[in-house]
Formats: C-alpha cells, structure tokens, sequence
C-alpha cells in the first residue's frame, strides 16, 4: 500500500526530497531497514511516498553523502560499518547526524522563536558581508525558551550578499518574500553544500563581561552566567557567508564545536 511522505515537526514546508529523506534516516536509525540490507528499489519507494523517482534519486544522495547508504550495481543498500574500509572512520546509522542551523539538535525540544527581517548590519559587519556601509540584508533571529519559558539560547545571524547571491532558498527571501511565521533555516548547512560552496565554520567562545546584547531578542536569566559564540561561515574562496553571534545561559545551555571543509 503507497503511504504519504510522513509528517514531523515543520518538515511539511521542506522539499519533498528532505521529507523522504528524514522518512528513510528514520528508518535506518530505528533499524526497521537493517544494516546491510538492501533498500527498495527507486520506483517502489516512489510509489511509496507519492513522489517521483528523481525525488527519490535526490533523498538517496543525500543519505549517501551521510554515509547512511551505499549503491553499488546491485542496488542501494543500508551501510554496515562493520564492512567498512580500515581507513574509513567507523560510522553507525545511529551516530549519523546532519549539522543544523543556528541551535542544533538541542533545539528541537525546546520552545524556538524565530524571525526574518531585512535591516543594514552593524557597520563594523558590512564590509566582512560584502555590503556597503547601510545596505540592507537578510536577518535571523532565534530565540530557545525552556519548558518553563526562561530564555536558554539567542542568536542573530546577519547573511552576507554571497550567500544571498549563491544560495537559491536564501535568494527567495529577498525583498519581503516569504518572511512570515516561524522561518526554519535549519538545513542552512545541507543548501550550502547544494549550491557547491565548500564552508568553513570558525567559531570563538567566551564570557562577556558586559549587559547582554540588545541586538538579539529575548534576554538571559537576570543574574545567570552567560557564554557567547561568534560564529563566521566562510566559503571556499574566502568569502563571509554568515556570521551569527550565539549567547545562552551557562547554567542551562551547553555547546558541540564543529567545522567543515
């Protein structure tokens, strides 16, 4: 029997192709497709979901460049870390996980507010962002309330015009378009790997000294100590792609540093 592209969280405003994806890793990682074992082939999982076959092609991909599927001529099967090579690093279904923007997985189980809007960087921002001194460009703001609604995280993202230019699910925001709701920009990372930008994240952590910045919304816990993170994405030519500043209370939030290439 065919079954719809299964629904979670937001991801009914993804692409189709994420959406098999996400039912695929789902799958994989709850072991209902065993390691080694051969996938569906691309016209039954089409069918499956409802989708066409180069939507498949596309999930299949993306599973492949997490290293969660192997295809051969054979067919496409779930990896098996246990027939990988010496010189590959071991990597189960379960510990696979895609770099997500600005909060990570931590987020998800949290309370998130987040908004879009098109202002001009601090002035120090503008020529690092490729922008003339007042040049307006595209911000993310992003707010992760506990349960009990006390702030835990905030960050404001100001993109640069590379990145406004180069990827195309940034570019439709431009001029007002789109920027109602909660926007969920957490395959940021994956839509720069789309675009062929090769990134690199150079983040730098420290306690700040002063009152919490006004220019992300919400505020810490009165009284809590807080951790900052400065976080600028570079393409492979050394242009600024994004550059976030990232603040949570220390007794509440915790921080994975990772970077790419």
């Amino acid at each position: 029997m065919a079954e719809p592209v299964p629904e979670h969280r937001s991801s009914a405003t993804l692409p189709l192709y994420l959406r098999v994806a996400h039912a695929l890793r789902d799958d994989l990682g709850k072991g209902r497709i065993s390691p080694g074992s051969r996938l569906p082939s691309e016209r039954l999982l089409a069918h499956r979901y409802h989708v066409n076959r180069q939507t498949v092609r596309s999930a299949l991909q993306l599973l492949r460049d997490e290293r969660l599927v192997v295809t051969d001529r054979r067919g496409t099967f779930a990896a098996d870390p246990g027939h990988e090579s010496a010189h590959e690093p071991r990597l189960t279904v379960q510990a696979a996980r895609r770099r997500t923007f600005p909060g990570g997985p931590r987020a998800a189980d949290a309370l998130v507010r987040a908004s879009l809007s098109w202002e001009a960087p601090p002035a120090a921002l503008s020529g690092r962002l490729c922008l003339a001194p007042g040049e307006p460009t595209l911000v993310h703001r992003h707010l992760v309330l506990t349960p009990g609604g006390e702030p835990m995280q905030q960050s404001v993202t100001w993109f640069s015009r590379p990145a406004l230019t180069e990827i195309p699910q940034l570019r439709r925001y431009r001029g007002g378009h789109e920027r109602r709701g909660q926007p969920d920009l957490r395959l940021l990372y994956h839509w720069m790997r789309q675009a062929g930008l090769r990134t690199t994240h150079r983040e730098s952590v420290g306690v700040p000294a002063g009152p919490p910045d006004p220019g992300a919304e919400g505020t810490p816990v009165p009284g809590a100590a807080r951790l900052c993170v400065h976080r600028v994405v570079t393409d492979q030519h050394g242009h600024a792609l994004e550059i976030t500043d990232i603040e949570f209370a220390a007794r509440t939030g915790a921080w994975t540093y990772e970077f790419g290439g």
